[in-house]
């Protein structure tokens, strides 16, 4: 297993350094279940190398074989992890000649690893023929968790909320912007975020198809370059989204992760909206009638508001009072 090295300066303490946690843990390893003739299915780092996790590190290092959509770029991962497992190539245009090679190999026992370019395999990426070959010929199929870059726009956007917890991966748009506006009028009366995946040289003819089918003041969150040293993540309406585009050529690079927020899901002045003189009687009625915390839950139902803005708002009119 590779050696983990800390470079940081010692620390004055008898608390265990992080490489020796580290080193800790994969020590462990071994002792967990990894049975053979099994598909392992693992999640790799979508930029950053450091978020490949240790079990991942371990399983790739145990394999047999590495089932890798590009093995040039997957070489450079495992290099940087001390990898030397074999690979071969499983990308979209081969995957279902492959099939057959890789449930040969867990016939004979061997532990396969499948791997995309970045992220998870078989989400957007290939992989899932191969996964359904492989529990449909009777053998096991372990996934291996970790980076994804749709759930690292939701986490980078706050647009998942438990007013609007819903959100629907769309993998790639089509290409063409007929066919791309036809696929996204699907979606207009969805109450989450759709998330999808963009190209670079696609981005500002995708927003306009986006205005198009939602109209000017629908926010969109653009995510790109995540985990990398350039990251960028910006929300925005839809009528504004081109300039910031525009501003910056290197915009038009790197692959984007686009985030289009639910319906109502604008900044708004929630304090204000709560406070007008209509819904401040109300409140004095639910107070008048019930506890702070159930009227809170009836008055979030009303207005479409989370509970604990009600609620902060009925105990600020309660004290006024």
């Amino acid at each position: 297993m590779p050696e983990i090295t800390d470079s940081t300066e010692p620390v004055a303490s008898n608390e265990p350094s992080i490489a020796a946690s580290w080193q800790s843990q994969l020590e462990r390893l071994p002792g967990q279940h990894w049975p053979k003739s099994t598909l392992y299915v693992v999640a790799t780092p979508i930029g950053n190398l450091a978020d490949l996790s240790l079990r991942a590190v371990y399983a790739l290092k145990l394999a047999d074989v590495i089932a890798a959509e590009d093995t040039r770029a997957t070489r450079v991962l495992l290099q940087a992890w001390g990898i030397q497992t074999p690979m071969l190539s499983l990308h979209r245009h081969n995957e279902r000649d492959q099939q057959a090679a890789i449930v040969q190999r867990l016939a004979e026992g061997a532990r396969v690893a499948l791997v995309s370019d970045a992220g998870a395999p078989a989400i957007s990426d290939p992989g899932g023929f191969t996964v359904q070959a492989v529990r449909a010929a009777g053998y096991d199929v372990v996934a291996l968790p970790g980076a994804s870059a749709v759930t690292t726009a939701l986490m980078s956007i706050g647009s998942t909320t438990d007013q609007h917890p819903a959100f629907c991966f769309l993998g790639f748009l089509p290409p063409k912007s007929a066919a791309r506006q036809k696929q996204l009028r699907i979606w207009t009366s969805f109450d989450g975020t759709l998330v999808w995946f963009e190209a670079p040289h696609r981005i500002s003819a995708m927003l306009k198809d986006l205005l198009t089918v939602f109209g000017p003041a629908r926010q969109v969150s653009l995510a790109r370059e995540l985990t990398k040293r350039f990251e960028q993540c910006v929300t925005l309406p839809l009528d504004q989204v081109a300039q910031w585009i525009a501003a910056d050529r290197f915009r038009e690079q790197g692959e984007y992760v686009v985030l289009l927020h639910p319906p109502n899901d604008a900044p708004a002045d929630t304090e204000d909206e709560v406070a007008s003189p209509v819904v401040e009687a109300w409140m004095d009625a639910l107070l008048a009638h019930a506890s702070t915390r159930d009227a809170a839950k009836i008055m979030a139902q009303a207005l479409g508001q989370p509970k604990d803005v009600c609620y902060a708002r009925l105990l600020a009119r309660s004290k006024h009072n």
